[in-house]
């Protein structure tokens, strides 16, 4: 499935697991697991618990994700 036929969703990391799967609460207040996508991995971009994100979920399995991108936070 192409990148451009996923439904995107904003969302916060809620626990990070092995194997790089993150537990993501969107805000609709449905919990998914997601993953990172390509070039989040490629440009090394880290995401810790607490951060928002972007996900796109597939309309096909809305259970699984991919985090497209990261918003920056001012602390």
């Amino acid at each position: 499935m192409a990148k451009d036929d996923l439904v995107s969703v904003a969302g916060k990391i809620t626990d990070m697991s092995g194997g790089g799967m993150y537990s993501v609460m969107l805000d609709n207040g449905v919990s998914i697991r997601a993953r990172l996508c390509g070039k989040m991995k490629k440009f090394n971009i880290k995401v810790v618990v607490g951060d928002t994100v972007e996900v796109g979920v597939s309309p096909y399995d809305p259970t699984h994700g991919l985090i497209t991108h990261r918003h920056k936070v001012v602390r």
